[in-house]
C-alpha cells in the first residue's frame, strides 16, 4: 500500500511516516518502479506500535528503545518495565509542575475582579517577572 493508504490506516500523517523513516524508527520503505513508497503489514504493525508509544507520551528516543526491546525476543521484561517506570516518574514530575502552575494561575484569577477597572493581578504578576 502507498503512503496515503498507510497514513489513513494508522492514523498518522504521511509527513509523520516520512519523518519516522528519516530518523530510522521505520525501515526505509520499498519503492515501486515509479518511486512511490510501498508499505506492508509489518510496516503498518510497526507504525501502530510507534503511534501507541507516542500516544502514551514516550519520547522518540524512548520509542526507539521500546522498538529495540520489542524486536529482541531474548529481552528481559524487567528492561521494559524499567523504561516504563522511568517514563511514569517523568509524567508524575510534569503533572506536579502543571498542577502547581494551575494552582498559581487559579489564585491569580480568583483575585482578579474581572470588571471594567484596569487593575489586574494577573498582569501585575506577569509584569513582576519582567526585567529584574
Amino acid at each position: 500500500m502507498n503512503i496515503g493508504q498507510a497514513a489513513k490506516k494508522t492514523g498518522l500523517s504521511a509527513k509523520m511516516i516520512r519523518y519516522y523513516e528519516s530518523i530510522d524508527l521505520l525501515p526505509e520503505a520499498g519503492r515501486t518502479d515509479s518511486g512511490y513508497r510501498q508499505y506492508n503489514a509489518q510496516d503498518l504493525h510497526r507504525l501502530a506500535f510507534i503511534k501507541r508509544s507516542r500516544d502514551l507520551g514516550f519520547s522518540l528516543a524512548e520509542v526507539n528503545q521500546l522498538l529495540t526491546l520489542w524486536q529482541d525476543r531474548q529481552r528481559a521484561s524487567a528492561d521494559v518495565k524499567a523504561l516504563a517506570a522511568t517514563h511514569i516518574s517523568e509524567l508524575e514530575r510534569k503533572i506536579s509542575e502543571l498542577s502547581g502552575l494551575r494552582d498559581t494561575l487559579k489564585e491569580l484569577m480568583d483575585s482578579c475582579q474581572g470588571n471594567d477597572r484596569p487593575d489586574c493581578p494577573i498582569l501585575k504578576d506577569l509584569e513582576s517577572g519582567c526585567c529584574h
